[in-house]
């Protein structure tokens, strides 16, 4: 697979948002093991900014890794900065099914209640609507009537 390439103001960019991460993939003693690289790409397909932390080895090692993961990954190789690396791979879209038989869920809903004097505070009151009810302009909840049936189809001739 071939890496991304950044433009210098993409990198800048990815590093100013990676500044704040803590790394979520750690290299130990081992290098690069499957489950590193399985990890690393878990992380890339969740967060698609990361932060990896190389325990030890010498800095030509380091980057030789970061190299190889930017290359197996398909990740843009954002910033080599000590033990710290910071990859970038686009997120998936996330595939949702749709479900017809969805409806609305409940919502909390503010009503409130205006004293006919002036001065006073108005009474608030917090009322869950589900999604068969609705709200009149004057605070009541209504309930949908079920739907009637036609006596004439229901008629066998």
């Amino acid at each position: 697979m071939t890496q991304i390439e950044l433009t210098p103001a993409e990198r800048k960019a990815h590093r100013a948002d990676a500044h704040h991460l803590d790394p979520v993939v750690m290299i130990g003693g081992d290098g690069l093991t499957p489950a590193v690289r399985q990890e690393a790409d878990a992380a890339l397909n969740a967060h698609g900014l990361i932060k990896i932390r190389v325990l030890d080895g010498e800095r030509d090692a380091r980057e030789a890794m970061f190299r190889q993961l930017a290359d197996e990954l398909n990740a843009a190789p954002v910033q080599h900065i000590g033990k710290l690396l910071v990859l970038w791979r686009p997120k998936p879209a996330k595939e949702r099914a749709e479900d017809e038989d969805r409806r609305p869920g409940p919502k909390d809903v503010k009503v409130l209640k205006y004293s006919k004097r002036g001065g006073q505070r108005p009474e608030v009151r917090v009322v869950r609507v589900l999604g068969n009810q609705r709200l009149t302009p004057g605070g009541k909840v209504k309930r949908v009537q079920p739907k009637q049936k036609s006596v004439k189809k229901n008629r066998a001739d």
